[in-house]
């Protein structure tokens, strides 16, 4: 009667104290630059080492430029970070992708494409969208700067047990619906504080229909609904996917691998804390129009009136609209746009580039738009360039980036300008989230790559 959360969290517990928390060990530690400093600084401060370094993954992602990758980093802050990051590694003797290392990009692209992330392992990164991992199968969750120091120290992490959630989404996916538009449906409906307290599991015949690209989309924004994570039961694509990854198991190790990850799954007779359906011809391509990640619309809609809105929300709601400038029974179809971003742990990955080229081959980039296509790692950016994927944007007026975070969050040169509109297939759509007063719209890559093409937010089933 146990879920897959059950199944892979139990079998991970070190202790228990009594009406505490969990002592639970980590198979995985992904460290990035902005988190761990002051993690790694607690470990001198006590004069202790690394407990297990080969459990721990560094790279640099949030503040690593997108272009010149090569040169030093002009930001005296970025530079700073990166540096400490390279020496930490070095005086602990961890395993680092730095920049230009042809395995570096952001980390939660990395994992997953390098087979790092595999089957019923729990993984930890200072970093809220370490839910992504979980689309193959891993209680995988974001950890706070003493927390990391904690893992450091012992792989080892203070966690109290989360209550369990199965989203399910049943039926088959409309034409021009992406894993993107069935995240930002989902925390639409449960909104960004309903999953609170949850670990979700995902599942549903529109669910398995997603790639295994899709599937990790869906996972990262599990935490913009207040979940503690998400995770999919492994099947036969997950297990595709991973067959002959850099870091997968080979030969025997492969076989008795496969043997465990085919256990990976809720049981029949399992009972969740909660239990929610949706249906999947309900939903269109997704579209954001305020200030977080549940203020998602389909984009035929408008955007809601007031009087839709629980009094007790309607303050904060006027406020969302005013910064976005946009109104209550607005619809956003024709709007204007200023920029578009391709790219982040999100949508950063080679299916998001193949979706974006599909829809912008033979046509031209809209002249007032200010586009960044940025490659979510160097691996990503070689299957661009493999794939001929390059040439379409390039006829077509746009050009590649280097790998990092870029214009998620404002922790690096790609920000968007005040009052400036950006058509994003990032994650967060806060006030200032890419750059002060940049106004951030949520979308899928095939609506980013629509607002592209025709410099305003246009269904993109039209030009399907």
């Amino acid at each position: 009667m146990n879920t897959l959360f059950d199944k892979i969290w139990d079998s991970h517990v070190v202790t228990t104290v009594e009406d505490g928390p969990t002592q639970l060990y980590i198979d995985r530690l992904y460290c990035h630059e902005v988190t761990s400093p002051q993690a790694f600084a607690g470990l001198r401060a006590r004069g202790i080492d690394v407990f297990r370094p080969e459990k721990v993954y560094c790279m640099p992602d949030h503040n690593t430029p997108t272009h010149d990758q090569d040169k030093p980093i002009e930001d005296a802050i970025s530079k700073t970070q990166v540096d400490t990051l390279t020496k930490n590694a070095k005086d602990f003797g961890l395993t680092h992708f730095g920049m230009m290392n042809p395995k570096n990009g952001i980390i939660h692209v990395v994992g997953p494409e390098r087979g790092l992330t595999l089957p019923g392992m729990t993984i930890v990164c200072g970093d809220s969208h370490t839910s992504t991992h979980g689309a193959l199968g891993t209680v995988a969750f974001g950890i706070g700067t003493s927390e990391v120091e904690m893992v450091l120290s012992s792989q080892c992490i203070l966690q109290s047990k989360p209550k369990t959630m199965r989203i399910s989404v049943e039926g088959k996916l409309n034409e021009g619906v992406t894993a993107k538009d069935v995240a930002l449906y989902i925390i639409s409906k449960v909104t960004t504080g309903g999953a609170t307290g949850y670990f979700v599991e995902y599942a549903g015949e529109a669910i398995y229909s997603l790639s295994m690209e899709g599937r990790l989309t869906l996972c990262n924004l599990s935490i913009e609904m207040g979940a503690r994570g998400g995770i999919i039961a492994p099947d036969d694509a997950a297990i595709e996917y991973l067959r002959n990854r850099e870091y997968a198991p080979k030969g025997e190790e492969w076989d008795k691998a496969v043997a465990y990850w085919k256990t990976l799954k809720s049981d029949a007779d399992a009972v969740f804390d909660k239990d929610v359906l949706f249906h999947a011809e309900d939903i269109e391509p997704m579209i954001t129009y305020g200030t977080n990640p549940g203020m998602g619309m389909g984009i035929s809609e408008n955007i809601p009136v007031m009087e839709s809105i629980p009094e007790a929300g309607r303050i904060s709601y006027a406020k969302s609209l005013d910064y976005m400038g946009l109104e209550a029974g607005q619809s956003l179809l024709g709007k204007k746009i200023d920029y578009v971003f391709l790219g982040s742990c999100t949508n950063g990955r080679i299916e998001d580039f193949r979706v974006f080229a599909s829809l912008v081959k033979g046509k031209k980039k809209a002249a007032d738009v200010i586009a960044w296509l940025v490659p979510g790692s160097w691996e990503v950016d070689k299957q661009i360039r493999r794939e001929g994927l390059d040439k379409i944007f390039e006829e077509a007026g746009f050009a590649l980036r280097q790998p990092g975070c870029s214009a998620c969050l404002a922790m690096n040169d790609d920000k968007v300008p005040a009052g400036k509109y950006a058509v994003s297939t990032s994650n967060r759509n806060f006030e200032g989230r890419q750059g002060p007063g940049a106004r951030t719209l949520l979308a899928s890559p095939l609506v980013a790559a629509a607002a592209a093409v025709t410099g305003v937010i246009t269904d993109p089933r039209k030009l399907l």
